[in-house]
């Protein structure tokens, strides 16, 4: 059923009414990741086809070229070849030596904001130090003028080692800045050469792409958190499954059971009860449509299908399990959950699907899950990890485990027949 959904991005109306909140999340969590899917199988069809067409046209355009000869002044072709007249340059020569000259101004544009750096730095330095030793002279506050003009001299003595020094450190920052100019050069002559080789044909498109799926993802991941609870206890539910026995080993199932020779299971006419009794009756194979389209139907595909499988039947007994429910709707279900405690549970045969509807009593109403029985297991619609070999392990799996982490719900209290004969009856004549 999930499957079908998914080919056709399309869900019934009527069957969405009766999907609960989880159930929806998920499954438009799983629609949304099949359109994106299907959105980029588009697009790389689409880029394929632009780039043979493209392909294309560059053929035909170069099968389309010719040449018009241009004419002198005496009437002759007039021709003048690049680099064999006095003062030409080869057209190599020229672009090398433009990719040069923009690599060497934007060097020294460069080496020039970083000598401005150095040199601020150098002034700082030695102005600092020049500052210091006049602080150190005044404070030993000379006595006498002999002792002044010793402290002048040894005042301009210091003061020409240090512009000395700073000298030297000018001319070492220059020749550094220099060799920084020569090696940034080269780096942006390397850069500038291989830009000018390279094709950026496909960078804005990529660009573009880029984009669309940024916001292809701020969209998604407002319906994606909602159903990340879900999945996640939906996982660790499968674990505790797996670890307890109770997931369907699907393949080998039902093994050596054949449509044309399937037990089938009759209610006994003289006594209405839960016990039934088994006959084997040859049957002839049946087409299932897309989906129930009348009661009649709903009826064959129970008898044909589901009674060999033992729907709705207690574990290895043929007493018809308490909670099992026939053809019923969804207001029927809720009247007969009413006076019940919070956890009463039914499952019904659904008539929106090829599988059931377990209806569960909540303390502030109730809840409706739908039960896929499709294909070879049974599971809630449009959950993939827990996959139940029968109906009656997955109704006995969550009186264990919780069915949503949000609802916390458990199957306490099977809620039975109220008719008699039970209004599954027509299921098992």
């Amino acid at each position: 059923m999930l499957q079908q959904i998914l080919r056709d991005m399309y869900i019934d109306p009527e069957l969405l009414a009766e999907l609960n909140e989880e159930q929806k999340h998920i499954l438009f969590y799983k629609m949304r990741e099949e359109q994106l899917r299907r959105w980029r199988e588009r697009e790389d069809k689409e880029q394929r086809e632009e780039a043979a067409l493209k392909r294309t046209m560059r053929l035909k355009q170069g099968n389309d070229k010719h040449v018009q000869w241009l004419h002198g002044s005496d009437g002759e072709i007039w021709v003048w070849i690049m680099g064999d007249s006095p003062g030409d340059k080869p057209y190599e020569q020229i672009s090398e030596e433009l990719i040069a000259e923009r690599a060497r101004q934007q060097a020294q544009k460069e080496a020039e904001e970083l000598w401005k750096q150095k040199e601020a730095e150098i002034t700082k330095k030695f102005r600092d130090a020049m500052a210091k030793e006049k602080a150190k002279i005044v404070a030993e506050k000379w006595k006498t003028e002999t002792e002044d003009r010793k402290a002048k001299l040894m005042e301009e003595k210091i003061q020409e080692e240090l512009k000395k020094r700073e000298e030297e450190e000018r001319q070492r920052g220059e020749e550094q800045i220099r060799q920084q100019e020569e090696l940034r050069a080269k780096e942006l002559y390397l850069s500038l050469k291989q830009a000018q080789q390279h094709n950026q044909h496909n960078e804005h498109e990529e660009q573009e792409w880029k984009e669309q799926l940024r916001r292809s993802k701020a969209a998604d991941e407002e319906r994606s958190h909602k159903a990340r609870r879900a999945r996640d206890e939906y996982r660790r539910q499968s674990l505790r499954a797996i670890q307890k026995g109770k997931v369907a080993g699907l393949s080998n199932l039902f093994k050596g059971t054949s449509l044309n020779n399937e037990p089938v299971i009759k209610l006994n006419s003289n006594n209405p009860s839960p016990l039934m009794t088994l006959t084997t009756p040859a049957r002839k194979a049946w087409e299932r449509p897309s989906r129930p389209i009348s009661r009649e139907i709903l009826i064959h595909w129970f008898k044909e299908e589901q009674l060999p499988r033992r729907a709705g039947f207690e574990m290895n007994t043929c007493a018809v399990a308490p909670w099992f429910h026939g053809i019923i709707s969804r207001q029927e279900a809720e009247e007969l959950l009413m006076n019940k405690s919070e956890g009463a549970f039914l499952v019904r045969v659904s008539e929106k699907i090829w599988g059931y509807a377990l209806s569960y009593r909540q303390q502030s109403g109730f809840k409706h899950f739908l039960v896929d029985a499709s294909g070879d297991f049974y599971s809630f619609l449009g959950v993939d990890p827990n996959r139940h070999a029968t109906l009656t392990d997955l109704i006995d799996f969550h009186k264990e485990e919780i069915i949503t982490s949000s609802g916390g719900e458990l199957l306490l209290e099977p809620c039975g027949q109220r008719k008699n004969p039970p209004d599954y009856s027509s299921l098992f004549e």
